[in-house]
């Protein structure tokens, strides 16, 4: 992780840009909010991050590698980057906003992240970019196994992360008497069935389930 933020920017003035939310606009007439920042951003982090996941998993389909970017700048992760990078104490945040937790605010700490990468690539350009992302995101962590712990999360960080929506779990069959029911879950994705969990509750079940679907349509992550 970086030391310093301010270390990759020519000129200050670029870095506080990217720091101003659209609330603090409101009691400040004449700055601008990160915005356009953050929508510049959002495409440079996707295409860095593309590319090198692209040379570091040379035999992976399109789906593993579209799938391992999702994970990777989803909203928690971005969020807990900006934490690191203490962008939480830098932003600048309109009086009730910060009242309302503003600083912690895992969507608005992971759009601070973006905007700031788009405020680099507008101050010193992809080279620079490039170098930031791989301090923020080392190789290491780019080629690490998922976290298995919560199969139902990853899951659906993994479809959405493709466009394919939430799983959507069904109960299938409840057999055995009530104070030892056995559960049949069924977990569907884009309106296809994708696999099928036991357990001895609905949650565990789908926990199953949700395994079950990972092995399948992500065997490599």
């Amino acid at each position: 992780m970086p030391k310093s933020l301010s270390n990759f920017f020519s000129t200050p003035d670029n870095l506080r840009r990217a720091l101003i939310h659209r609330s603090y606009c409101n009691e400040h007439p004449g700055e601008s909010s990160n915005e356009r920042l953050e929508f510049l951003g959002d495409s440079v982090l996707s295409v860095i991050i593309s590319e090198r996941l692209y040379r570091l998993f040379p035999h992976s389909p399109e789906g593993e590698l579209t799938a391992r970017r999702s994970f990777l700048v989803q909203t928690s992760s971005l969020s807990q980057k900006a934490m690191l990078l203490k962008l939480d104490s830098q932003l600048l945040l309109s009086k009730g906003e910060a009242e309302l937790g503003g600083r912690t605010n895992p969507s608005l700490l992971a759009n601070t992240f973006e905007a700031v990468l788009g405020a680099l690539f507008i101050d010193s350009g992809l080279a620079a970019c490039q170098t930031f992302l791989t301090q923020v995101f080392p190789d290491s962590e780019l080629t690490s196994d998922f976290d298995t712990k919560d199969p139902k999360s990853r899951l659906q960080e993994l479809t959405q992360g493709q466009g394919l929506g939430t799983p959507v779990y069904q109960t299938v069959t409840a057999t055995g008497p009530d104070h030892a029911k056995t559960f049949l879950i069924s977990v569907a994705i884009n309106n296809r069935a994708a696999a099928e969990g036991r357990g001895a509750s609905k949650q565990k079940a789908e926990a199953q389930a949700a395994k079950a679907a990972l092995h399948k349509l992500f065997p490599n992550l």
